[in-house]
């Protein structure tokens, strides 16, 4: 192991746990919420599905208004929050005039929209994964969100990251428990069978604007298949779709990339490969079931260059350990170092010390000041965040850069060739036309920075 490497890793650890657990100072240009008892005024926007297990947290502050384009699902919400204004179209519910603050359950295709819009008008914001549906709206939404954070509180809706188990493996990843990190890979199992949008099917019922909830995106036929799901898995029967969704890229990817992310502080790739062998062919109707990516991430001032994969639908590392049946973990990810290999879950993690010399005696386990405090409710941070210091686990910067990761992984699928890529400008540089697969088409009336 490096022992520049090494003393740089356990003092990046010390300084970071250590910010992590200091004095709460009010930014200035930071505003007191509007609502009575200090409670933030919020907007809800995409109000049932998803947006259902948020009801709890929600109603410790002061929900006001609730915007969705299905009128059962917005008479639902009404119950919970009676005092909510309703709206339909989330652009004029932006305009309400007494809000602090946004929490966006919208699908996907929306996302990106919301978020500017609302950071646009001062508001902070909460967002379900994933914050973008491709790599421009992923650079946009970090790029407001860096001009406003010294006002603004942002949450990724990644809250599996609340989980102990998350810091735990950062804390062992950035302490050298397996020496210098140098692989990571990420897989999800879920499947899909389709090859493209569902056809159409009916018209739309009077209690749903299509129109509103295809949004920015391009027009498909209507079908009901689109809406046919239960509350909080509905996003499963349109995700699969490129316009409206990025399978499981942005959605389970969100969430497992995410425990590699908060271990290895990354930035965006340099490199993109996708193993066509173990990938499905692109299509231009429904996003690959089967993905192999893989990315070469630069150096940072603690670990050298490093390669980290995302794989979902059947591909899979392969296990550092015989015993150890890989295929049993439907999500998880596994950090191969010089000295060993850790395996984790969203909640469990192992360490295989594998290598010759791997008595562990070179790893210092972490003292109490330096393990990171419980986050101990992950809208409840962000409430905290809005009203205090604006620090959240998992902001816009953390979270945009980690989703304009995993999408470029699409781009590199779609062009069927190596990419090689310059974060500073956002540009493939090996490829012009692939630069077309960085942005989405929208609709005429529709504009992503509004």
């Amino acid at each position: 192991m490096s022992e520049v490497l090494s003393s740089k890793r356990r003092t990046f650890l010390a300084s970071t746990i250590a910010t992590g657990a200091g004095l709460t100072i009010l930014p200035s240009g930071t505003m007191a919420a509007k609502g009575p008892g200090g409670k933030l005024n919020i907007a809800l926007i995409g109000a049932y599905g998803r947006a259902k297990q948020h009801y709890r947290d929600l109603k410790t502050q002061n929900v006001v208004a609730i915007c969705d384009i299905n009128a059962e699902n917005l008479a639902i919400a009404a119950k919970e929050f009676p005092q909510a204004k309703q709206y339909k179209d989330w652009r004029i519910c932006l305009e309400q005039k007494n809000l602090d603050a946004v929490v966006c359950c919208t699908p996907d295709h929306h996302h990106a929209f919301v978020t500017i819009w609302a950071m646009n008008r001062g508001l902070h914001v909460y967002c379900e994964k994933p914050v973008a549906d491709c790599v421009a709206e992923a650079r946009e939404v970090r790029k407001v969100y860096l001009a406003n954070k010294h006002r603004l509180a942002t949450q990724h809706g990644t809250q599996r990251h609340e989980w102990e188990n998350f810091d735990r493996v950062a804390e062992l990843v950035k302490g050298g428990a397996i020496g210098d990190i140098q692989d990571v890979h990420t897989w999800g199992n879920r499947t899909h069978p389709l090859k493209d949008y569902y056809p159409a099917e009916g018209t739309p019922p009077p209690h749903i604007d299509y129109d509103l909830w295809t949004g920015p995106t391009q027009m498909h036929p209507y079908s009901p298949q689109y809406f046919s799901g239960r509350p909080g898995a509905n996003c499963l029967q349109w995700n699969p779709f490129d316009d409206f969704g990025s399978w499981q890229v942005g959605d389970m990817g969100s969430h497992t990339m995410d425990l590699a992310w908060n271990a290895i502080d990354a930035d965006r790739p340099t490199k993109i490969v996708v193993d066509k062998k173990k990938s499905d062919p692109y299509n231009p109707g429904a996003c690959p079931s089967a993905l192999m990516a893989i990315f070469d991430m630069p150096a940072n001032d603690w670990r050298g260059p490093i390669r980290l994969t995302w794989s979902q639908g059947g591909p899979m590392p392969n296990s550092p350990v015989k015993a150890l049946d890989l295929t049993k973990i439907g999500h998880g990810a596994m950090f191969k170092g010089t000295k060993g290999v850790i395996v984790a879950d969203f909640k469990t993690r192992m360490i295989f010390p594998a290598a010759k010399g791997a008595d562990m005696t070179y790893y210092k386990s972490p003292t109490p000041d330096q393990v990171a405090p419980p986050i101990n409710g992950w809208m409840q941070q962000w409430f905290d965040a809005c009203k205090g210091d604006l620090k959240t686990a998992a902001d816009f910067d953390y979270s945009a850069r980690m989703i304009e990761t995993l999408m470029l992984g699409l781009v590199a699928h779609r062009a069927g060739k190596p990419l090689n890529y310059d974060a500073k400008s956002g540009r493939i540089t090996n490829d012009e036309a692939a630069n077309s697969f960085l942005h989405k088409p929208y609709r005429k009336g529709w504009k992503l920075n509004g």
